[in-house]
């Protein structure tokens, strides 16, 4: 990006993006998350309680922001389980963009708001990318505890100790205006970082020169504020400049996100197969079968033949 990219920008924002960049005097790389009108579709379809609400957001934003590094086609899950209240979090995003998520909470013992073990206890969150059928890519998932008191410390510790990637993020979630939103910003210096920065020509010459640019980035990151993260009309190009314009940005293509479920009449009809004949007795009305989709709460009336 070049200096006047603030003001080409200026009140205007971008909604429901992901976008990528990199720094160029260092090579480090990372992702700008912005959900307006889809996490606020997601959550109003449930009207979920304050501290179920915000939870979601957070997974529906990390998801966002891990399933762009996706490089094929496929789905990216995140899910979190535990034994609280809140005992799963779960938030899925196609390589297309479409994104969706839900929660499954008890509301006696819910608090209305408190650190992550005290609303979903002991558990683990998992990292799942399916590709799509008749892809030659391989399924992957990954695990790691519920050890930090947020979902995006374990998200970090995840990268930092089981990746061995260094990660920074900074995030922010709530309402605006009585709509929600989120912003997000994650910077990572992959493990050959410093042997592609030589062959772009780079000038990086001893490891404590990388270690520098590393620590210089992670504190420019952690100057971003909430509001500026939760600014409808702030461009993820003009947050990216105020940020790390001393470095210099390259922004690429970036990815539209939209409010997509992938349910269906002939998946709920597959359900309804696997059903015993005492179970259909029960949910059966009228000679029709009806079953509500978890993630876009629309409701699927199939009828049994």
């Amino acid at each position: 990006m070049n200096d006047n990219d603030d003001i080409t920008h200026a009140g205007v924002g971008d909604d429901d993006v992901v976008q990528t960049f990199q720094l160029e005097t260092s090579d480090l790389r990372g992702r700008v998350v912005r959900l307006g009108g889809v996490m606020d579709a997601v959550l109003n379809a449930h009207a979920y309680p304050p501290a179920v609400a915000r939870l979601t957001a957070e997974v529906m934003t990390l998801c966002a922001l891990l399933s762009s590094m996706l490089k094929y086609k496929g789905v990216f899950t995140l899910q979190v389980k535990g034994d609280g209240a809140v005992s799963m979090l779960l938030a899925d995003m196609t390589s297309d963009g479409d994104l969706r998520a839900c929660t499954t909470f008890e509301e006696d013992g819910l608090p209305d708001i408190g650190a992550l073990p005290d609303v979903v206890g002991k558990g683990y969150m998992v990292f799942t990318v399916q590709p799509e059928e008749g892809s030659d890519a391989e399924p992957y998932q990954g695990i790691v505890s519920l050890d930090g008191a947020s979902l995006l410390e374990c998200v970090q510790h995840y990268f930092n100790q089981s990746e061995q990637i260094d990660t920074g993020i900074e995030m922010a979630v709530g309402e605006v205006d009585g709509h929600w939103r989120s912003g997000a910003v994650m910077l990572q210096r992959m493990p050959d970082e410093g042997g592609e920065a030589r062959e772009r020509g780079v000038k990086i010459s001893a490891s404590d020169e990388e270690e520098d640019y590393w620590r210089r980035g992670l504190a420019f990151l952690e100057s971003v504020s909430d509001k500026e993260l939760l600014d409808a009309d702030l461009h993820s190009h003009e947050l990216l400049h105020r940020l790390f314009h001393e470095d210099g940005v390259r922004v690429y293509e970036p990815q539209d996100v939209r409010k997509g479920c992938r349910c269906s009449e002939d998946k709920v009809a597959r359900v309804v197969a696997t059903l015993s004949e005492e179970d259909l007795e029960h949910i059966t009305k009228d000679g029709k079968v009806e079953m509500v989709c978890e993630f876009c709460s629309k409701t699927w009336s199939v009828g049994r033949g």
